[in-house]
């Protein structure tokens, strides 16, 4: 059993307490690029909030996330391990955690 999930529903979803960092726009950018990644590999996401909210991680800045990857040297480096979601208009990220 499948839930379709509109933008609103999951921004609601991911921001929606103390327990996460995550901005309305973080939570937008990562939505859509959830809902391409399911276009483009032909396939259905299930929602899982918790899942969600532990797998990816927003920052205010690039070197912010670098801090915390400490074998990590720049965003080159960082794109070639993990995903980045760049926040349109903003200097904030999102990164899928490693």
């Amino acid at each position: 059993m499948k839930q379709n999930i509109t933008e609103s529903y999951f921004i609601d979803q991911i921001v929606g307490d103390e327990y996460t960092s995550m901005t309305g726009e973080g939570a937008r950018a990562l939505f859509h690029y959830l809902e391409q990644l399911e276009d483009d590999c032909d396939f259905e996401i299930e929602f899982d909030r918790v899942a969600i909210r532990c797998e990816w991680n927003e920052y205010t800045t690039i070197e912010e996330a670098l801090e915390q990857y400490n074998t990590i040297n720049n965003a080159e480096e960082l794109s070639d391990n993990t995903t980045i979601i760049y926040i349109p208009n903003t200097d904030r990220i999102i990164l899928q955690e490693f």
